[in-house]
C-alpha cells in the first residue's frame, strides 16, 4: 500500500515552523557573521547600508594587528584561570546547597528556597556596590579571588541542580541508607555521578558567563596584566580608535573559545537542559 501523504494543512503548519526557526537563526547568526566579515575584510565601507555580506579583499592582517597591539595570550590565560576556578567552586557549593533542599527534610526548607528564588528578580548590577564594599574590606581588590568570589553561588545554578537531585529515584537513596551509607557518601558517590549532564550544563553556562563577564572584572581589577580577555581586548578601542576592523578581530578572538567549548560539549548541555525542562 502507498504511504498516505500528509494533509496540506499539516504541511503548511510544519513549513511555518521551519520558516520561524530560520528567521530566528538569521537574527542570531547575523551579528557574528557581520563581525567576521568586518574582521577579515580590508576594503569597503563597514557601515554601508545594506551591509556587505561577503568579505572584500580578505586578509588576516587585522588579527595579526591584535596580537601585536595587546598581550592577548596573557589576557587569555587570565580568562581561563578565572573561568576554571569559577566553574569548580560554583559546581561544588551549589551542589552542596541544592542537595539538602531537594532530599533532606528540615524546618524552614521551603522558606530558604523561596528566599533563594527571590534573588532572581534582582539584576546583578544591584549587587555591585555591596560586593565591592565586601571585597574591599576583605582586601581582595586586584585579585582573581575578588573576581571569582561573588559568582560562585547563584540561584539559577541551585535551582537547576535541585531539579536534578529530585529526578533521582528515592528508592536508590533508601537502598543506600539501608546499606549504611552516610549522607556524604550518598551525595558524593551516588547522586553526583547520576546528575553529570546537569553538572555539565551548569558548568558550561558558568564558563560562558565568566568568560564574557566585563563589568565586574573591570571594577575589581586595575592592573592591566591581570585583566581577563573580555576587559583587555577593549584596549583596542583606545589604541585603534578609528580601526573598527581591528576591534572586530579582537572581538572574534574573544568569542571563538566559547563557541568551540560549546560545540564540543553540546551533547552534555542538551541532555542537561532536557532534564531541566522535564
Amino acid at each position: 500500500m502507498k504511504k498516505r501523504s500528509r494533509p496540506l494543512k499539516t504541511r503548511l503548519h510544519i513549513l511555518g515552523h521551519y520558516a520561524v526557526l530560520c528567521a530566528i537563526a538569521v537574527v542570531c547568526v547575523f551579528p557574528f557573521w557581520w563581525t567576521l566579515v568586518t574582521a577579515i575584510s580590508t576594503q569597503g565601507n563597514i557601515f554601508a547600508f545594506p551591509p556587505t555580506f561577503w568579505p572584500k579583499a580578505p586578509s588576516l592582517a587585522n588579527f595579526i594587528e591584535v596580537f601585536n597591539a595587546i598581550p592577548i595570550w596573557s589576557f587569555f590565560r587570565n580568562s581561563v584561570l578565572i573561568a576554571v576556578f569559577t566553574v569548580f567552586w560554583k559546581l561544588l557549593l551549589c551542589s552542596l546547597a541544592a542537595y539538602p533542599l531537594a532530599r533532606l527534610k528540615f524546618r524552614g526548607r521551603k522558606l530558604v528556597f523561596g528566599l533563594i528564588l527571590a534573588t532572581l528578580v534582582l539584576p546583578s548590577e544591584v549587587n555591585f556596590l555591596v560586593n565591592f564594599i565586601t571585597i574591599t574590606q576583605m582586601s581582595l581588590v586586584d585579585t582573581y579571588t575578588g573576581v571569582i568570589l561573588p559568582n560562585v553561588v547563584t540561584a539559577v545554578a541551585i535551582l537547576l541542580l535541585k531539579q536534578a537531585f529530585e529526578e533521582v529515584p528515592q528508592d536508590l537513596i533508601d537502598a543506600a541508607r539501608v546499606d549504611g551509607a552516610s549522607e556524604w557518601v550518598i551525595f558524593s558517590r551516588i547522586m553526583l555521578p547520576l546528575i553529570t549532564p546537569w553538572l555539565a550544563t551548569v558548568g558550561i553556562l558558568t564558563a560562558v558567563e565568566s568568560w564574557n563577564e566585563y563589568i565586574w572584572p573591570s571594577i575589581v581589577m586595575s592592573k592591566p596584566d591581570e585583566f581577563p580577555l573580555s576587559v583587555g581586548v577593549l584596549y583596542l578601542r583606545g589604541t585603534f580608535g578609528s580601526s573598527t576592523r581591528v576591534i572586530a578581530a579582537g572581538t572574534l578572538i574573544t568569542i571563538v573559545p566559547t563557541l568551540l567549548a560549546f560545540l564540543f560539549t553540546q551533547r552534555f548541555f542538551m541532555r542537561g537542559m532536557d532534564g531541566a525542562v522535564k
